[in-house]
């Protein structure tokens, strides 16, 4: 009985050590900084935003280098609105998108699947008019060349179907009426979270970004400085 114990005892000691430093890594990585890369035509607004747990990445709906209108159609969308000006994208966990509009809902399988890279992910994209900055939301100036980064990088975190089209999800788990989801390439676990993902979109621009991170503080706490 005592070996039991005392195995039960060292195991929950390691899950804890092994949590502790999962914690501390993401803490210490994400506020540690890639450089900016330097570009004199910088005239391109993006915005980071976040609901206080998630980063979207949000681009303008049409500029002379993409209409994302194209390929995210406004009908996909309950409002169809085709005056927005913004497009907000987030990646994520499938399950948590569509089954757990709050936390209430969620459900301990989804939560396992999702930590353990045994689900699929989804892209949320969201229409808005536009954007006021605040501690929820910065805009950053890019290039057009960085732009045609982004453009790419988001372009291949969505899964195609025949056509080349991004496959909408048909649900009526939306979160408003100005949006829509989409099947993602990709999987969500403890180490690729969503702000991990915008996390890498911003690198990919060649804007400031944390080493890694898992949280969206990580990501703000660069624009802070």
């Amino acid at each position: 009985m005592k070996k039991i114990f005392k195995i039960a005892g060292y195991s929950l000691l390691t899950i804890f050590l092994l949590i502790g430093v999962y914690l501390l890594s993401a803490y210490t990585l994400s506020r540690m900084s890639t450089s900016r890369e330097a570009v004199n035509d910088a005239d391109i607004t993006i915005y980071i935003l976040t609901n206080g747990v998630h980063t979207d990445l949000v681009v303008p709906v049409r500029t002379p280098q993409i209409d994302w209108s194209t390929r995210i159609p406004f009908r996909n969308t309950t409002a169809n609105d085709t005056t927005a000006t913004l497009l907000a994208f987030g990646w994520g966990d499938k399950g948590f998108y569509l089954e757990t509009p709050t936390w209430n809902d969620l459900k301990a399988s989804t939560a396992f699947k999702a930590a353990f890279n045994l689900s699929t992910s989804a892209i949320h994209a969201t229409y808005y008019h536009g954007l006021r900055e605040n501690e929820s939301c910065h805009a950053i100036m890019i290039s057009k060349s960085q732009y045609a980064r982004l453009i790419t990088y988001i372009n291949n975190s969505f899964r195609t179907g025949a056509d080349g089209m991004p496959v909408n999800i048909i649900t009526k788990a939306n979160y408003d009426n100005n949006d829509a989801f989409y099947e993602a390439k990709g999987s969500y676990n403890l180490f690729h979270t969503c702000n991990t993902w915008a996390n890498s979109g911003l690198k990919s621009c060649g804007q400031k970004a944390c080493r890694w991170t898992i949280f969206d503080t990580g990501i703000f706490y660069q624009y802070k400085k």
